[in-house]
């Protein structure tokens, strides 16, 4: 009997290789779009959004859309950045938002203010295509101009160009407005065929030691292995990530598996085929448990990899053992490979506006305009700016402190080492806060590391709205995930390497109960942690302090009705 296919793969078949009805509605004189058309714009880079905080309140909603723009490896020119930053005034809500894929989203856009947008980022190379929707999305890199970066960097924008969908859609209705295809001349998605992938791809690149990436949460991961001859190859990890959804028992977060390695040439065919084997083997009954995770969890990792090799023609060299040094963004003053120096910045949440003393959107404006220095985005949703000369350090520096914008050692820890999803009041997944409450949150588990002497412990915290798990709670050494309003099941025991996932913790946690129920757990690992051991290790090796007896255990922590 054939499989049942999901609503969402009909409108794909249906829809003339992602036209469907968009160019007719941006003519209407109507706010929104219909519901076929949003499912659409998502392959476009957009999504329909609705403030839920107004409509709770009764008062008039006005449909905008998140808009995201694809960056491969999360760098733009200077050039670039300022017109990123000229367009959050003139079509958004005058702040961009950094994603933990190296992203930039501009939020609440009007529908008339959508071919403003797209014309203008084409103009400066720009793309929002296959930034979200059932395509292989942004390419991330670790964006450190150091240790032989270009040529990873490199990788990801080719790789980008050769997986991007062939449809001439996107520029028929948001550029040029001209036909690439006549009835006789039959357009077609060699790649994805007529109905795309299954469900999201993402793809990261990092070199080995160095997981400011979360590498092990992509569909696919390349770790860059080097030799006295420099870029041997590359370590292929297939089948991670992190999103699951709550009633669906089968999903769940998964990180990914070693296949195996490859030189620098065979990679592009390599990642090529393990998208045609999800594009073709994936489910496209459930989108729940559609990601190309289930796809290597179902057939087994040797199973899969006979697969890719079946198509490939050949064998795959076994994978090489990796090594991690660390998972921290690259926070701070650098060298880079040139001579040059490169600054990291911490980005709260990732939103770069103006707020209090902070004037981090016009400090950066006046650094990039005045200095011309490039940008790199970061996958834990910060920025480097690159390109230094020695003469330019101390003006720059400077200028930061001018205009309130910190250095990484001036922020608490947690805070420091934090990521949040947007969540309410414009995600309608989340069924409850996350960016929002994120300074109160880890200022509160803050208080709580100082209280018992941790004052200066280091500890990775993520929060997210629901269980998609966009922020990466479950690789984190304390994972927030929203349950419902106002409630949350906590993980620890993570790895702040980001090589392990975390285990519940807790479950049905009030927002206001959070550092309350970390309390003991944060004691007895200050009493019995080994010699710089750090919080995820404590909780892995001895079960989160094996629950001290003066602990609140799950069952017992008192939820409302």
């Amino acid at each position: 009997m054939a499989e049942t296919r999901s609503g969402a793969e009909v409108l794909k078949e249906n829809s003339q290789h992602l036209r469907g009805t968009i160019a007719q509605e941006l003519a209407l004189e109507v706010p929104g779009f219909t519901k076929g058309a949003i499912g659409l714009l998502k392959f476009h880079g957009m999504y329909e959004q609705t403030d839920r905080d107004a409509k709770k309140a009764g008062l008039p909603v006005v449909p905008g859309s998140m808009v995201r723009v694809g960056i491969p490896g999360g760098v733009v020119s200077a050039e670039q950045y300022l017109i990123l930053d000229s367009l959050a005034d003139e079509v958004g809500d005058g702040g961009l938002r950094i994603t933990s894929r190296q992203d930039i989203q501009f939020h609440r856009v009007r529908k008339t203010n959508l071919p403003t947008l797209v014309r203008t980022l084409n103009k400066a190379l720009l793309s929002t295509l296959a930034a979200c929707g059932d395509v292989v999305r942004n390419v991330t890199c670790c964006p450190a101009p150091t240790h032989n970066n270009a040529e990873l960097q490199l990788h990801a924008r080719t790789l980008a160009k050769r997986l991007k969908p062939s449809t001439r859609a996107y520029y028929e209705i948001w550029i040029d407005g001209e036909k690439a295809a006549t009835a006789e001349e039959k357009e077609t998605e060699p790649l994805y065929g007529e109905t795309y992938l299954p469900r999201k791809f993402k793809i990261g690149i990092t070199p080995e030691g160095d997981n400011c990436t979360d590498i092990y949460s992509n569909d696919v991961g390349l770790v860059a292995k080097y030799g006295a001859n420099g870029l041997q190859g590359f370590v292929v990890l297939v089948g991670g990530g992190l999103g699951m959804s709550p009633g669906v028992k089968a999903s769940h977060p998964r990180l990914a598996d070693a296949l195996c390695f490859v030189t620098p040439e065979e990679v592009g065919d390599v990642v090529e085929t393990i998208v045609k084997v999800h594009r073709d083997l994936g489910n496209r009954s459930n989108r729940r448990l559609a990601r190309l995770k289930y796809v290597v969890e179902g057939m087994g990792l040797d199973a899969f990899r006979a697969e890719v090799e079946a198509r490939l023609g050949r064998k795959l060299e076994p994978a090489q053992d990796l090594e991690w040094a660390s998972g921290k963004d690259h926070f701070g003053w650098h060298k880079d490979d040139k001579g040059n120096w490169f600054v990291g910045l911490p980005v709260v949440s990732g939103r770069i506006r103006d707020e209090g003393t902070s004037r981090i959107r016009s400090g950066l404006r006046h650094i990039v305009g005045t200095f011309r220095v490039n940008v790199r985005f970061t996958s834990q949703q910060n920025i480097l700016l690159t390109d230094i000369t020695d003469g330019q350090r101390g003006a720059i520096a400077e200028a930061l402190r001018t205009f309130g914008i910190v250095q990484a050692v001036e922020l608490p820890p947690v805070l420091r080492d934090s990521l949040a999803c947007p969540a309410l009041p414009l995600c309608g997944l989340a069924v409850t806060e996350a960016e929002r409450v994120l300074p109160q949150i880890s200022a509160q588990i803050q208080a709580e590391l100082d209280a018992v002497g941790l004052d200066q412990q280091e500890v990775s915290m993520r929060i997210t709205g629901c269980a998609n798990g966009c922020a990466r709670p479950y690789t984190a050494e304390i994972g927030i995930v929203g349950q419902s309003v106002d409630l949350y099941t906590i993980y620890a025991g993570g790895s702040h390497l980001g090589t392990r996932l975390g285990k519940v913790l807790f479950d049905k946690v009030k927002r206001t109960q959070i550092a309350e129920v970390l309390r003991p757990v944060l004691r007895n690992y200050r009493d019995n942690r080994l010699h710089n051991e750090r919080f995820g290790e404590f909780c892995e090796r001895t079960n989160f302090g094996d629950f001290p007896s003066d602990s609140v255990r799950p069952e017992q922590v008192e939820v409302e009705a």
